[in-house]
C-alpha cells in the first residue's frame, strides 16, 4: 500500500501493541522491521513511504515481509521484469544470502541468462505439465527445445526497400518537458522502426505522447499526410494509431473480461444493432477470425484474458488494434514477460504485419531484439534522438555508443 510505510506494510494486520493491545507500539514495529532489513543488509528506513520507493526497493520490502512470517520457501515470479542490471545484482545477492541461510527459492523466469546465474536446478514446464528437471548447467538450446516442444525456427531478418513507400506517420518537433526534446522522425508503410536507448532515455514517453496518453508542449503529428490534433488516445485511435503499452495488464487489457470482449472493445460502436444492442454474432465472428489469424491459444472466446499466457495476452492486444483498422502500430516492450517460444511467434507476427503494409514502431530494452526486428533504428538519450542506424549495419556496440551520447547532434549511419 503506497500510502503506508515499509514497516506498516510488512506487519499489516500483525502490528505489535502495548498496554493490552490498546495502542500501537511504533517503536517495536520499526525495530522489528530494522532487524529484517539488517538481515538482508538493506540500507532502507522502516519509516520510508512505499510510494516513494523504486520498484526494486518495493520488491526488497516484499521479501522482508515474507521473512517476517519465518517463511522457509520463497516463490519469486518474474522478479526482475522491471529491474535494471544493478538492481538485479542486488536481488541476486539477497537470494544467495537467503539460500545460505537454508531458505528454499522457487525462481520463475523466462530469462535464460538469469536462470543459469542463480539456479541450482531447472524445471521446465509446458502446457501445464512438468517436462523435466535438469542441472542448471544444461545447454540452453536443450532447455529451450524442452520449453517449446520443438527447435525454434530462426527468425531471418529481411530488410525490404521501403524508401518509396508512403509516409504513414510523421512526427515533427515533439516536446514534452525534459522527457521528450525536439523529436522528429518519419515512419513508412511496411517499415519496422526500432527505438533503442537506456532506461529513462524517453522512448516510452515519445510513444505515449504520439498516442495522446500524455500531453505535449509542442510539435506536430501527421498520419497519411494529414495534421492530427491528438489530445487523448481516442484521437490517435481514430487516426489509425494503435499502442501496445509496456504494461499490457494495466493499460492494454481488461483482464477481467473475456477474449472476444477485449478484441472488440475499442471498436464497440461498430457492433451495435439499431444503435442500442450489441451484435454478438458479429463480435464472435470477427474475434474467431483474429484468434485464427494471430494463432491465439485459448480454449474459447469466453476465456478470461487474465488466464491466458503472456504471449497470448499480447496477441489479444494486437488483435484489438487490427480489428480497429489501425495502420500504425506502436509496440512498447512487445516480448516482456513472455517465454522464448512465444517471443519467436511475436517476431514472426510483426514481420507478417509489416509485409501486409502496416507501419510499426518497436521499443525494446533488449538490443538483440531491436537488431533482429528493425529495418531502421533510432537511438535516444536524455529525451533526444542521438542517431539513426540502418538495420543491416546496426550492432549492439553502435547502438550503445549512440545511447550514451549526450550532444544534440544526431548521427546517421547507413
Amino acid at each position: 500500500m503506497n500510502h503506508l510505510t515499509a514497516a506498516q506494510n510488512i506487519f499489516l494486520g500483525r502490528e505489535p501493541c502495548r498496554l493490552g493491545g490498546l495502542f500501537l507500539d511504533e517503536d517495536k514495529l520499526n525495530q522489528d522491521t530494522q532487524t529484517l532489513f539488517d538481515r538482508l543488509n538493506l540500507a532502507l528506513s522502516p519509516t520510508a513511504a512505499i510510494g516513494d520507493l523504486t520498484v526494486a526497493r518495493q520488491q526488497m520490502v516484499e521479501i522482508a515481509k515474507a521473512l517476517s512470517f519465518k517463511s522457509r520457501v520463497l516463490i519469486m515470479d518474474e522478479p526482475t521484469a522491471a529491474l535494471n542490471n544493478t538492481e538485479i545484482n542486488e536481488l541476486f545477492r539477497i537470494i544467495r544470502q537467503l539460500k545460505s541461510e537454508g531458505v528454499g527459492i522457487v525462481y520463475i523466469s523466462h530469462k535464460m541468462d538469469e536462470i543459469q546465474r542463480i539456479a541450482d536446478r531447472i524445471t521446465v514446464m509446458r502446457d501445464g505439465c512438468t517436462i523435466d528437471t535438469v542441472p542448471a548447467n544444461t545447454a540452453m538450446e536443450q532447455v529451450i527445445a524442452m520449453m517449446v516442444g520443438r527447435k525454434l525456427e530462426q527468425t531471418k531478418k529481411h530488410i525490404p526497400d521501403t524508401s518509396a513507400n508512403e509516409v504513414l506517420l510523421e512526427v515533427r518537433g515533439l516536446n514534452r518537458g525534459r522527457f521528450v526534446r525536439d523529436v522528429s522522425f518519419n515512419l513508412r508503410r511496411g517499415e519496422i522502426l526500432g527505438f533503442a536507448g537506456l532506461m529513462g532515455a524517453g522512448r516510452t514517453e515519445v510513444a505515449r505522447a504520439v498516442f495522446g496518453a500524455d500531453p505535449i508542449d509542442s510539435g506536430e503529428v501527421r498520419v497519411g499526410g494529414k495534421l492530427i490534433q491528438i489530445n487523448a488516445p481516442m484521437d490517435a485511435v481514430q487516426a489509425g494509431i494503435g499502442y501496445l503499452s509496456e504494461d499490457r495488464k494495466h493499460f492494454g487489457l481488461a483482464t477481467g473480461m473475456d477474449v472476444a470482449s477485449n478484441i472488440t472493445l475499442p471498436s464497440l460502436k461498430r457492433w451495435l444493432k439499431w444503435g442500442v444492442f450489441l451484435n454478438q454474432s458479429a463480435i464472435q465472428s470477427v474475434s474467431q477470425q483474429m484468434v485464427h489469424k494471430l494463432r491465439i491459444k485459448t480454449p474459447s472466446l469466453t476465456q478470461t484474458a487474465k488466464l491466458l499466457s503472456g504471449g497470448n495476452q499480447q496477441k489479444v492486444v494486437i488483435a484489438k488494434w487490427l480489428v480497429q483498422d489501425c495502420e500504425v502500430l506502436i509496440f512498447d516492450e512487445p516480448t516482456r514477460g513472455i517465454d522464448v517460444g512465444a517471443k519467436s511467434e511475436i517476431y514472426k507476427l510483426l514481420n507478417e504485419l509489416a509485409a501486409q503494409g502496416k507501419a510499426i514502431i518497436v521499443i525494446s530494452s533488449e538490443l538483440p531484439e531491436v537488431l533482429l526486428l528493425s529495418h531502421r533504428v533510432l537511438v535516444m538519450c536524455e529525451g533526444r534522438i542521438t542517431g539513426e542506424v540502418a538495420g543491416d549495419v546496426a550492432t549492439q556496440e553502435s547502438l550503445m555508443a549512440l545511447a550514451t551520447r549526450r550532444d544534440s547532434q544526431a548521427e546517421t549511419v547507413h
